[in-house]
């Protein structure tokens, strides 16, 4: 791959984790309008299980950034394809919780997304042609 081309993978990357930051915070701060948005029951006993959502959101999206800003090619492909595997897993809870269409088809199409991105990371790894 070329420079730009890993610099756009770089770039991606690091928005990918940022996304993922985002749906953090906001499962911190506003947790029950973010599971809602996910696609589990909104109205928890407790926000506990929103919490430990944002906890794992925000270390695995600084995970990413740092992956993708220190260009780690092979771990940032590494995340990128267990996302794939975790974005297909929340669509089916997303399904069988709530059944919405617009959480599952986010997160197929996140699913998909980090599948191809992944694929690109990997290529990255090979030296400048």
């Amino acid at each position: 791959m070329t420079g730009k081309q890993r610099r756009t993978v770089m770039i991606f990357g690091t928005l990918t984790g940022l996304v993922l930051v985002i749906i953090g915070i906001r499962f911190l701060i506003v947790p029950s309008a973010a599971a809602k948005f996910f696609g589990i029951a909104p109205n928890a006993p407790t926000p506990a299980l929103h919490y430990v959502i944002a906890l794992r959101d925000l270390w695995l999206g600084g995970l990413a950034i740092a992956f993708a800003l220190l260009r780690e090619w092979r771990a940032l492909a590494l995340w990128l394809g267990f996302a794939v595997l975790v974005c297909f897993a929340d669509a089916v809870i997303a399904w069988t919780s709530s059944g919405r269409v617009v959480s599952v088809a986010f997160h197929i199409g996140s699913g998909l997304f980090c599948a191809v991105l992944a694929w690109l990371a990997w290529r990255c790894r090979q030296p400048a042609a």
